[in-house]
């Protein structure tokens, strides 16, 4: 068989040994999100035909407006994973506090957690813009057989040992890192298995595309700004394109194809940053950095970064490595 038709599964099982402490519960726990993204998947199809488009009238612990997807999201990943006892915490950007999962034996013998943004984008769904769910996988610190505590979770993104994410969109994919590369794999809907199709994904050093909200450019750093004139000083390969979708997902996704960088800076309207550190920035600078492109706050590493609380938000500056490095240096400078 070829290289670019194996399914995920055999690629798993071929690739099992790579995986540190290797026991079957991190291909297991990749296994599930398998399923869980299917089922995603199908339910996302079916927006416009059923009702699951819209919000449900609630806010997360963020304070954002819930949506239906979103909560069906959050289950569906929830369940999947607490049902097959692989691991033994969840924490989600939906909920305001972690899960603690148990075995049907009352134990708590599973050695990961699992932190997610089960829906990232969710409020492009009723447009049909392409959202996500993204995924980052820890061993625990606690001892194995007791309860997880905050202390499992908060831990700086270089204790990774998993990460990923899983696009809707026009094909649907699963991309994911054990620390080993990133290799991304398509489903095929006609018989429901994912397949690699993106062997030993990397980003281009440089990049011609900038990812960023402008429409908040007046409450951005100064750094930030001149970055921004920068891009479209025409000058050298510039002016570069501008592009941004507003799923983190699929702004990541285009720009580690194409090549580019995405920039979630601190502003006078979120002065901490918008994106979580747990659910997002550190699975997305582990895919960006096994990848050959790079992810910090603008200063520093993102994946260096001590986290203090579940729903931490921090600055995001992430991509082709060439790209953040100029936007650091502009940052610097002021």
């Amino acid at each position: 068989m070829e290289e670019r038709n194996k399914t995920l599964g055999e690629f798993i099982i071929e690739n099992q040994k790579a995986f540190q402490y290797s026991s079957g519960e991190l291909s297991r726990i990749i296994n599930s999100i398998r399923l869980a993204a299917k089922v995603v998947n199908h339910k996302v199809n079916q927006a416009g035909l059923v009702d699951i488009i819209g919000a449900v009238g609630e806010q997360n612990i963020q304070g954002e407006d819930q949506q239906k997807l979103d909560v069906y999201a959050n289950e569906v990943f929830i369940q999947t994973l607490i049902n097959r006892e692989i691991v033994c915490g969840i924490a989600s950007e939906e909920n305001d506090d972690f899960i603690t999962v148990q075995g049907s034996d009352n134990c708590h013998n599973n050695k990961y957690v699992i932190l997610m943004d089960p829906l990232d984008g969710s409020s492009n769904i009723d447009v049909n813009v392409s959202v996500g769910t993204i995924f980052s996988v820890f061993r625990r610190i606690t001892p194995i057989g007791t309860p997880v505590t905050s202390e499992d979770f908060l831990q700086p993104g270089i204790n990774q040992v998993a990460a990923g994410y899983v696009i809707y969109g026009t094909s649907t994919m699963l991309v994911y890192t054990t620390g080993y590369g990133v290799n991304g794999f398509t489903l095929n809907p006609a018989i429901g298995t994912f397949y690699l199709s993106h062997p030993n994904m990397k980003f281009p050093k440089d990049g011609h595309i900038y990812s960023v909200n402008e429409g908040n450019y007046v409450h951005f750093p100064q750094g930030v700004k001149n970055y921004i004139k920068y891009c479209q000083r025409e000058e050298g390969d510039r002016p570069y394109t501008s592009r941004y979708i507003g799923s983190l997902v699929a702004d990541f996704h285009r720009n580690m194809i194409k090549g580019g960088v995405y920039i979630y800076p601190t502003s006078s309207k979120a002065p901490k940053g918008k994106l979580r550190l747990l659910y997002e920035c550190n699975p997305m600078a582990f895919l960006a950095e096994q990848a050959g492109g790079k992810a910090t706050d603008g200063f520093g590493r993102i994946m260096e970064i001590q986290p203090t609380e579940l729903h931490q938000r921090v600055p995001f500056f992430c991509g082709s490595y060439n790209m953040v490095e100029k936007a650091e240096e502009f940052m610097a400078a002021e």
